[in-house]
């Protein structure tokens, strides 16, 4: 049965577009109109029992290898706009199938200097939920559909620290680590929903040295 939106979220675009949206997503910077890229950040499950779909690069890639993403990529010459993009991605990537998601709005495009592209967060609501597993294969390690509740845990929270001085929010769960630009989007989401619990940004953790071979 398909499961329909909560009310919580179902005017959540109304503040994805807000016009100083980016402002809670530390470390974002304004889109430079270069390469375009989008990414799903896809919400399933009961209230107040959401989960989020991220994924786990492989660790033998020349490029983010290892790290914790959510599903996307850059945008083709045939997707119409970012939320085709999102949505053909996580397709490819993980089987998440197009005409499930609700797509709940849009986050302002923010730009990443280590990949070069503009990078814009389509936010869905997964009616259909089923257990996931890699179909790109030659990318994508493993699927973790996480309880949004353990990533608003304050005990799961801190504050990454990189040798070159820069900082942000990270969140540990089992044996893994998210943090960069994934985290300042689950942090941003979370701020901007309202859900965000009062936890210790004072606390640091180090950066796992295998993420520590690229620039930010």
């Amino acid at each position: 049965m398909s499961a329909p939106i909560p009310a919580e979220l179902r005017d959540a675009s109304v503040r994805f577009a807000r016009p100083d949206a980016l402002r809670f997503i530390s470390g974002a910077r304004a889109p430079q109109g270069k390469r375009a890229a989008a990414v799903l950040i896809l919400l399933g499950g009961e209230a107040p029992n959401y989960d989020v779909v991220l994924v786990e690069k492989r660790a033998d890639l020349r490029s983010h290898a290892g790290q914790i993403a959510f599903p996307g990529g850059s945008m083709e010459p045939g997707d119409q706009d970012p939320i085709a993009t999102a949505l053909r991605e996580a397709d490819e990537e993980v089987g998440i199938v197009p005409a499930s998601v609700e797509v709940l709005g849009t986050l302002p495009a923010a730009h990443i200097p280590r990949s070069g592209f503009d990078v814009t967060s389509v936010v869905g609501w997964w009616r259909d939920p089923v257990r996931l597993r890699p179909v790109d294969v030659g990318e994508i390690a493993a699927v973790h559909q996480v309880a949004v509740s353990r990533l608003l845990d304050p005990a799961s929270r801190s504050t990454w620290v990189h040798p070159r001085g820069f900082r942000g929010p990270a969140f540990t769960f089992d044996d893994l680590y998210v943090w960069g630009f994934t985290a300042y989007l689950l942090d941003g989401l979370f701020e901007l929903l309202g859900w965000t619990e009062s936890w210790d940004a004072s606390r640091t953790t180090q950066i796992p040295s295998r993420f520590l071979s690229e620039r930010l």
